[in-house]
């Protein structure tokens, strides 16, 4: 063995030490048992700790200090109540579980280390979704929420996401995801934790009843206007996911035919069989729902992600060319065109104040606005920046699928909100002889076509974003589509790069919660012109400023 080598091995040795969970620490042992033939996969393990950003930890389930495991959570949970108390954060933690593996076993361990620590910890009373979490942090006063889930990612995946209450989230962030500088904060207090068995342990925290989703589910529901149409058919599919008893009881309550949902993806499955990305944006995660709402004459389908707190909405359209009982006549729509859909049923509803999306997001929101004389915002990427774009926040987008429809009832994106409201624009449409497709033509007539497209470039090894990053910083394009380009570097507040020109713009960053680097591209033209071909065209020159296939 090399000298690495037996750093790493003492490394793990003392890891297995302090590991609170004999099934990893025998998990651990086997990697230790199998050197050399190993020697890659313990230094992954050991590549460093995962950190906790923004958007908390996640990562695969795994023992060591680079994944998702008992000993992770324990001393996360450890730095996020010491952090509390140094805070001077008054009031309870709140926890929540969606039904990927370990989900519940890391709630109960950190109710069980904030209880410890002498402070109350109230636990969902079974898998629920994040917007759930999200509310009762607000409801109840929290000082605090977590939420483990690892939402859309891949089954071998989890992750521990935090929210802060009013005391310490203020105005715009209570019931928010953290932003800088708790992060770090939360995180300085982690690598302070010391062993593990010296972290004081208390009782699995209290369980509590319906009425914190009896009470979310009330607001979910106000946010659909009394007396409207209610006729229309959905497909729906919680994707293996905790919101399929959640959406259906909302849109129940709200008044709309219970939806029919895809038998093969009702109940939630941890390891999400029917799809090889349980995200409703990857190509044919939602083909079971498509086709089921072809065989039922629906007219929507709708799809929420795992812990529901995404929405995507799928529409027969006569563009395909093929009838709406095929599943080949439908298409999903971009969350760009949800989020305008959404954001123009708001205003015409008469519902005023300030609408905001992110960098990423289609610039056609921004025109509206100013149309309607409104206030806009436009924030970084995630929902943590939306919610506090400002004060008096009526409606925030990002084009992932993420909306908030309603930001003084859940201040985050909501997917079962954002469904309930999508069924009142398409059943008033449908009173009216009229679709989501009509409506997104109409805005077009007034606006001109927005096109978006994503270059999405998936990696194994994280290093290479870094490499694509940089090569385009060195060499941006002069031109793009023929037209001179502005560029917009947003480091070192942000790790963006925008290029702009006439009736274009591409925004390249790093995925925040995937291994992924994204470019988001938009294109628009007149509204009797078709974006495609400009859209192709941008797609292919971005590829070839970061040194990918197009």
């Amino acid at each position: 063995m090399t000298a690495d080598d037996e750093v790493l091995r003492a490394r793990a040795e003392a890891w297995i030490a302090d590991d609170p969970d004999p099934a990893s620490r025998d998990e651990l042992r086997a990697v230790l048992d199998g050197l050399p033939d190993t020697a890659g996969e313990l230094a992954d393990r050991f590549a460093g700790p995962l950190t906790f950003g923004t958007a908390g930890l996640r990562g695969p389930l795994r023992a060591g200090p680079n994944g998702m495991n008992l000993a992770v959570v324990r001393a996360a949970a450890a730095g996020l109540v010491r952090w509390l108390d140094a805070q001077g954060g008054e009031g309870p933690v709140v926890i929540g579980y969606d039904a990927r593996h370990g989900s519940r076993e890391f709630a109960t361990e950190t109710a069980r280390v904030a209880t410890g620590a002498g402070r109350r910890a109230l636990v969902l009373p079974r898998p629920l979704p994040t917007p759930v979490l999200a509310y009762a942090v607000r409801a109840l006063d929290a000082a605090a929420g977590v939420m483990v889930t690892a939402s859309h990612n891949p089954p071998r995946d989890n992750g521990y996401k935090v929210y802060l209450g009013a005391g310490l989230g203020g105005e715009l962030g209570a019931g928010a995801q953290i932003v800088p500088p708790a992060d770090a904060g939360i995180e300085a207090a982690i690598r302070a934790v010391g062993p593990l068995a010296d972290v004081p342990l208390g009782s699995a925290g209290e369980i509590l009843g319906d009425d914190v989703l009896d009470g979310y589910l009330a607001g979910a529901v106000a946010v659909v206007a009394p007396g409207g149409p209610r006729e229309l058919g959905v497909a729906y599919t919680p994707m293996h996911g905790v919101g399929g008893a959640v959406l259906v009881e909302a849109f129940r309550r709200a008044g709309f035919a219970v939806p029919a949902v895809v038998p093969e993806q009702a109940e939630p499955d941890p390891d999400f069989p029917t799809v090889a990305f349980p995200n409703p944006e990857e190509p044919g995660a939602i083909d079971l729902a498509a086709a089921l709402g072809a065989a039922a004459g629906a007219d929507l389908v709708i799809a929420n992600d795992p812990d529901a707190d995404r929405c995507a909405v799928a529409v027969p359209d006569p563009a395909t060319g093929e009838p709406a009982d095929k599943p080949a006549g439908w298409r999903m729509l971009r969350g760009d065109e949800v989020g305008v859909l959404l954001a123009d049923h708001l205003m015409r509803r008469g519902a005023r104040g300030l609408y905001a999306t992110t960098i990423v997001s289609s610039t056609l929101l921004r025109a509206l606005c100013a149309a309607r004389d409104l206030p806009y915002a436009e924030t970084l990427t995630g929902f943590k920046w939306i919610v506090r774009a400002g004060s008096g926040l009526t409606f925030g987008y990002e084009e992932a699928l993420g909306y908030a429809v309603s930001p003084g009832h859940v201040r985050d994106k909501d997917g079962i909100t954002a469904a309930l409201v999508v069924a009142e624009l398409a059943a008033g449409l449908r009173a009216e002889g009229r679709t989501l497709v009509d409506r997104l033509a109409e805005l077009a007539t007034e606006f001109g076509r927005y096109g978006t497209d994503q270059l999405s470039v998936r990696v194994t090894d994280l290093s290479a974003i870094g490499t694509m990053m940089a090569r385009v910083r060195a060499t941006p394009p002069a031109t793009l589509l023929g037209r001179p380009v502005t560029v917009t570097d947003r480091q070192p507040d942000a790790d963006v790069l925008t290029l702009t020109a006439d009736g274009l713009r591409a925004v390249i960053r790093p995925s925040g919660t995937e291994p992924k680097l994204k470019a988001y591209l938009e294109v628009v033209v007149a509204a009797d012109d078709e974006p495609a071909g400009p859209l192709a065209t941008l797609r292919a020159e971005i590829a070839a400023a970061l040194g990918v296939p197009g």
